[in-house]
């Protein structure tokens, strides 16, 4: 994405102390997680990890209500995946090839060069759905709802 300048957030003092370096990793798994942390932060040039007490944010305290919730009575517009095995373990990386055209091609080619498909009724799709998305160095990404909201008002 070409982030240089990152700041996290966590709920957690514990993980937040971790990766500084305040706190000393005991549990041996969650020392190969904050090793792999470590990794990351050096590819930016800056880096800070802050706690936020769970009453000063309600995103978070909305999600780790969903990771503890069982699964099976949401609609199916919500999409969860429950990982069987823990990502430190996991050893294959995939990568996704863009070769050829994809969902993302017409949006793309609508917003930077303002083309549509020949069909009247994709055309019409693209040109609703595209205030949703953002061109930004060639790369396709989704704005915030908020976001698509206030340009889709300009």
């Amino acid at each position: 994405m070409g982030a240089e300048v990152v700041t996290a957030l966590t709920e957690s003092r514990l993980a937040a102390n971790q990766v500084n370096g305040s706190f000393e990793t005991r549990d041996p798994m969650m020392g190969r997680y904050v090793k792999i942390v470590k990794q990351i932060v050096q590819s930016f040039k800056g880096f800070v990890i802050k706690q936020i007490p769970r009453s000063e944010n309600r995103r978070a305290d909305a999600l780790s209500k969903l990771a503890s919730t069982c699964f099976d009575h949401l609609s199916k517009k919500v999409l969860v995946e429950v990982l069987k095995e823990r990502s430190i373990d996991e050893r294959q990386v995939s990568t996704l090839s863009t070769d050829g055209p994809t969902w993302m091609t017409p949006f793309v080619e609508y917003l930077q060069w303002g083309v549509l498909p020949d069909d009247h009724n994709e055309a019409r799709k693209i040109r609703i759905k595209a205030p949703s998305y953002a061109l930004i160095n060639g790369e396709l990404y989704r704005k915030r709802v908020h976001d698509a909201m206030v340009e889709m008002r300009r």
